[in-house]
């Protein structure tokens, strides 16, 4: 009898870790601080970011004072209406990324793509001109199906959270990053992980999913209690990932910009985790990212340089060869926006800085100055309806100095 318990036992654990062989074939993996591709290959990432096209930032429509997803709804609300500033979201979602731009990033030689995403697309909020349900897979399912018609990994960076993680323009929030204090967000955060999880669970084109993007800006004079609320966060959502997907790598972003790492301790709480780091501005020497080097050298994961860029081309040469020596895979930042410093430019509309961005500019704090701020309608439509089209690939301009800054391998 006791022989036979013991067969059955074996079998069972023999069953087991052959379902779990099973669900991790064709998944890329870690193997200490290298990413390692179902061929048994070392993946090195390198590629963009498709930011602007799912968490439009002002500046890359040309804005500096309204800078945040919610300020740009409202103030194309204030110009021309929520019909009509519905109607230009639509055009913009569906013009912004095509199956033409994936197929040009993996043309440059790239073999990644971080895909920045606001939480409100799986949520019931207002966003992007959109109320109940909303197009966010839609919009993921399509970047997906590109991807891997590419042999491109993607990677999901949900880049605004409930409540915001970050406390300024970047997490669409409202200047403090309220979700560590905020139990409903928290809980909404990860179950809207768990959702994205539970679909993409057998996805392998997905690398990974990097939870949150830049958590826990320095402007807050509570930032120290703020930084100890970060792991136990991660852990939090990580957990409820894992009921549902035991695939997929999860990507853990530092605090103070994703440049502090000194409060995770635990760091090898699951199986499948791996850092990123980002960096604009400084020098681009070893020393100027001895930080992540040193924090990925003592935990033996993987660091990934998930956005940096903006700045000459002599620096974003030098940066390449750097992180190229470090072992630090990247995205630049970003693929698409208003004029250079990006894959591809999107040209401004004729009389876009003159009514556009003027009106952006204007003090608009009463519906008295909304009234008498507000420019002539249908020229505002008309430049909206163009710059949508502008967004096209096949209107952009594409950056060659830029992307041969970018050190692909083609």
């Amino acid at each position: 009898m006791k022989k036979s318990i013991i067969y059955f036992t074996m079998l069972l654990l023999t069953a087991c870790a052959s379902k779990e062989v099973q669900q991790s074939a064709g998944f890329v993996t870690i193997q200490g601080a290298d990413l390692i591709q179902p061929n048994g290959e070392k993946l090195f990432i390198q590629g963009t970011n498709l930011g602007n096209w799912l968490n439009p930032e002002g500046y890359m429509f040309g804005f500096s004072r309204t800078n945040s997803a919610w300020m740009i709804d409202l103030l194309f609300k204030e110009a021309v209406g929520p019909d009509a500033t519905a109607d230009f979201w639509q055009q913009f979602k569906d013009n912004y990324v095509t199956k033409a731009d994936i197929d040009f990033i993996a043309q440059q030689g790239a073999n990644t793509i971080r895909l920045p995403f606001n939480y409100k697309l799986f949520t019931d909020e207002d966003y992007m001109g959109q109320t109940g349900q909303k197009d966010g897979y839609e919009r993921i399912d399509s970047v997906v199906s590109w991807c891997r018609a590419n042999h491109l990994y993607l990677i999901l960076d949900m880049h605004d959270c409930p409540g915001g993680q970050t406390g300024d323009n970047i997490d669409d929030g409202y200047g403090y990053p309220w979700i560590y204090e905020s139990e409903p967000s928290q809980q909404l955060f990860c179950n809207i992980w768990r959702e994205i999880a539970d679909r993409y669970k057998n996805e392998t084109t997905i690398l990974g999913y990097e939870l949150m993007n830049e958590p826990i800006a320095h402007y807050f004079e509570n930032k120290d209690s703020l930084y100890q609320m970060l792991q136990p966060l991660y852990k939090r959502c990580v957990k409820a990932i894992r009921e549902v997907d035991q695939n997929h790598i999860i990507l853990l972003g530092g605090a103070h910009w994703n440049s502090f790492f000194f409060m995770f301790d635990d760091w090898k709480f699951d199986q499948k985790i791996m850092y990123t780091c980002h960096r604009y501005g400084g020098e681009a020497t070893k020393e100027a990212i001895k930080d992540y080097i040193e924090f990925r050298d003592k935990t033996q994961l993987p660091m990934y340089m998930g956005e940096f860029g903006h700045n000459t081309d002599e620096w974003q040469r030098q940066m390449v060869q750097v992180l190229k020596e470090a072992n630090i895979g990247y995205t630049f930042w970003p693929y698409k926006k208003v004029d250079g410093s990006c894959m591809n430019g999107i040209q401004r509309p004729e009389g876009w800085d003159s009514i556009v961005v003027k009106y952006s500019e204007t003090s608009r704090n009463t519906y008295q100055e909304w009234r008498e701020a507000r420019p002539d309608q249908p020229t505002f439509r008309r430049l909206l309806s163009e710059f949508a089209e502008n967004c096209k690939f096949q209107h952009c301009k594409p950056q060659t100095d830029y992307i041969q800054t970018m050190g692909l391998q083609k």
